[in-house]
């Protein structure tokens, strides 16, 4: 009994030992210094760093998108500009876009509700809505509904693309509700220095590029959104000094450009985008490429893309051009949203009868607001502007926007990949050495582990949407 006792009580011991000593574990790795809730200014700008360095970085945009719209080229290691890719090339945006962006800009709306800070939920569903429009625009069928929440959802279903920016359409417009430039203020916005009434314009300016990516599909849902935009009253983003865009720092928080640029030589201005500033005596050209360093007759060369290794650098490296000095600089901006294109948005509203505007006026604005972003003189604009080859053609709106548009929206990887797709200008020509049958690239591949983690969802949107291939036509991509 006695020894029963006494191995009762030893073990009663120990167990308030190990009890004490957990407690005292927790004391020693608890940090008195830092806070143990995530705070919504930090987690907005780490949210907005992360996927403005995807978005304007290698794999989505120099390596991917600048090449698919013939902006930029390569001279060194050429397969992705001969459009050969692996099912790992596209995960960057796929996976910086659903574990860091999204997942950070959840926890500022669960946190903005928690403190009652509407502003914080309206900022992070806007930039949210950025992030599911730039995965949704490159690979088509994308997990919404139930992306994002591995505790609930481990395998999560892909919705279509039409329901995605049904959705984030919905979004935008909860978004626009809550923010309220007399509310509570917010801190951690690297885009806009926290002022709340231009985040209401970069929401509308946002849905009225929403919008026109299904207005193909869905005429009436578009004009529909335009009119609810305007009866709101915020109006969108009206001058370059709004654009919606996060301006770098020094190293190391420089420019992706300039980064890869500090060590690498392998890209250089396309000869497409060349050969149309030339033939456009367009002011933009020597903002948008450098001079060859060894003197040549036209000082700026293009290259033309998707060449084979040796015919690109046979071209020399010394005697064709990189992308302008402007955009390896550290400082560089990553635009989101300029106002060149909302102005050429509304252009485009208007030609198609969704408003009322001047779509003449709007695209003759959107042409100089472009060169004014680059700080063109007003002279030269005047100049630019006359020429029958520049002014607006009402009779094909597609071909006046579509080309103007791609021009604006140089460095804009992604952006201009998706227009190019909707208003099919310019005409580009597939790359000299192309590996797609004498096609262009439509879309993304998915990342290979979608395929190995979360099979069924995968196979159910390629039986939906087409082949898991660069060719596959998306939903608003209609001709």
């Amino acid at each position: 009994m006695k020894l029963k006792y006494t191995t009762i009580l030893l073990s009663g011991t120990l167990l308030l030992s190990a009890s004490s000593c957990k407690k005292d574990l927790e004391k020693i790795n608890t940090n008195p210094n830092a806070s143990q809730i995530a705070q919504p200014d930090y987690l907005l700008t780490a949210a907005t760093k992360a996927t403005a360095d995807t978005y304007w970085g290698t794999a989505n945009n120099m390596d991917a998108s600048l090449l698919f719209v013939q902006h930029w080229a390569k001279i060194q290691y050429t397969d992705p500009d001969r459009y050969i890719y692996t099912n790992t090339a596209f995960q960057d945006l796929w996976s910086v876009g659903y574990a860091k962006s999204i997942v950070n800009l959840n926890q500022v709306i669960k946190l903005a509700d928690a403190q009652a800070n509407p502003n914080y939920k309206g900022v992070a569903l806007v930039l949210r809505s950025w992030v599911f429009t730039l995965l949704t625009d490159n690979y088509g069928d994308i997990p919404y509904t139930q992306a994002a929440n591995i505790s609930e959802n481990l395998t999560p279903a892909y919705d279509k693309q039409k329901d995605v920016y049904f959705a984030l359409l919905e979004d935008l417009k909860t978004a626009q509700a809550a923010l309220n430039p007399s509310g509570t203020p917010i801190a951690g916005d690297v885009i806009y220095s926290n002022k709340i009434a231009l985040w209401k314009k970069f929401a509308n300016s946002l849905r009225l590029r929403i919008a026109l990516r299904i207005a193909d599909r869905e005429p009436e849902k578009a004009k529909q959104v335009l009119a609810d935009i305007q009866a709101e009253g915020s109006g969108y983003i009206s001058a370059n000094s709004e654009t919606a865009q996060l301006v770098y720092l020094a190293s190391p928080n420089q420019n992706p450009i300039s980064n890869l640029f500090d060590t690498r030589d392998d890209y250089r201005i396309s000869k497409t985008i060349v050969d149309k500033l030339f033939a456009l005596n367009d002011p933009r050209l020597p903002v948008y490429a450098s001079k060859t360093q060894d003197a040549t007759p036209n000082t700026y060369v293009g290259i033309p893309n998707g060449l084979l290794v040796g015919d690109a650098s046979n071209l020399g490296f010394t005697k064709t051009s990189k992308p302008g000095t402007y955009f390896l600089a550290p400082n560089a901006p990553a635009v989101i949203i300029s106002y060149a294109e909302v102005l050429f948005d509304r252009a485009e509203a208007a030609a198609r009868g969704f408003t009322t505007e001047n779509a003449a006026d709007l695209y003759s604005q959107a042409v100089t607001a472009s060169l004014k972003q680059y700080g063109i003189a007003d002279a030269a604009i005047a100049t630019y502007t006359a020429q029958p080859s520049v002014q607006y053609d009402a009779a094909n709106y597609k071909k006046s926007i579509g080309e103007q548009k791609w021009l604006a929206l140089f460095g804009q990887g992604l952006e201009a990949f998706a227009e190019w797709r909707r208003l099919d200008y310019p005409q580009l020509q597939p790359s000299v050495a192309g590996t797609l049958g004498g096609k262009l690239p439509s879309r993304f591949l998915y990342p290979g582990t979608e395929q190995s983690l979360n099979g069924t969802s995968y196979k159910a949107a390629v039986a939906n949407q087409g082949a898991d291939a660069l060719t596959t036509k998306l939903w608003f991509d209609v001709n």
